[in-house]
């Protein structure tokens, strides 16, 4: 039952309608029993900070997807360290002192590499957004050296410098062993692939896009010989990660936010 007393949680972005986060932490919140509601609320980078402030101060708060983390991080009250090195902010939440804001697409990205056995050497990120923030904070904190793929090389350039400002090293694209795509290209059909062919070193590829089925991307790099995945597996760990934001000292039923996530994705 939603009443006064419902928590709201939402996840805000452009688009939002493909987005499972509402499914696997409404599964989630009833299966503990928690008197919260998650939907998904598409919403421009103006209408970002009342839509935070309004959430958070009602006892709420949410998640934050493309094109708008980096907005989000100068959105909120409270950032964490992690939000302050990278400049983006996935979730969202309130405490004493306001809304606060924390970047769990770091842990997220490397569960997803974990289960597919990223080898230790460089990587190769595609796109230069907020979410390819992320992927260099979880380079940073392995250690491992980066290259960027834009189809600006202004961008691609200008991204390439913040990073090794934060202390992610470069490399040459060419000696890349894992390629992640953190660019939209795949939510719709039709849409050209992220790039074409891997760099010859690699061995992983990464798509934080997920479909029905898999996005062809994938499907075109596990023919290619490369171990590949899609979100899925990035989308559970950073929710069940945001889960313990919002409500500290609860375990997140993680095997049924993934049943969820796969049974819809089939």
């Amino acid at each position: 039952m939603i009443d006064g007393a419902t928590r709201v949680f939402a996840i805000l972005g452009d688009p939002v309608a493909h987005s499972l986060s509402p499914t696997m932490h409404n599964a989630a919140f009833r299966a503990l029993g928690l008197r919260a509601t998650y939907v998904p609320l598409r919403c421009s980078g103006d209408d970002l900070p009342l839509l935070i402030g309004a959430l958070t101060r009602a006892g709420g708060g949410g998640n934050v997807t493309v094109p708008h983390k980096e907005a989000a991080a100068r959105a909120v009250d409270r950032c964490s360290s992690e939000v302050r090195l990278l400049g983006a902010c996935n979730t969202f939440w309130a405490d004493e002192s306001g809304s606060v804001g924390e970047n769990t697409d770091v842990s997220g990205i490397g569960a997803a590499l974990d289960t597919l056995e990223a080898p230790s050497g460089p990587w190769l990120v595609l796109g230069t957004g907020g979410t390819a923030r992320a992927v260099a904070g979880a380079a940073r904190g392995r250690g491992v050296a980066m290259a960027a793929a834009s189809r600006s090389a202004e961008r691609r350039d200008r991204f390439q410098a913040w990073a090794q400002g934060i202390g992610v090293p470069a490399a040459p694209p060419d000696d890349c062993t894992v390629v992640i795509n953190t660019t939209p290209l795949g939510l719709e059909p039709g849409q050209p692939l992220p790039i074409d062919r891997p760099p010859h070193q690699a061995a992983v590829a990464l798509d934080m896009v997920y479909t029905r089925g898999e996005t062809a991307w994938v499907r075109a790099m596990r023919s290619a010989g490369l171990r590949a995945g899609d979100g899925r597996v990035m989308l559970v760990a950073q929710g069940a990660a945001a889960f313990r934001c919002w409500f500290p000292g609860l375990t997140p039923p993680v095997d049924l936010m993934r049943g969820v996530v796969d049974a819809a994705l089939r």
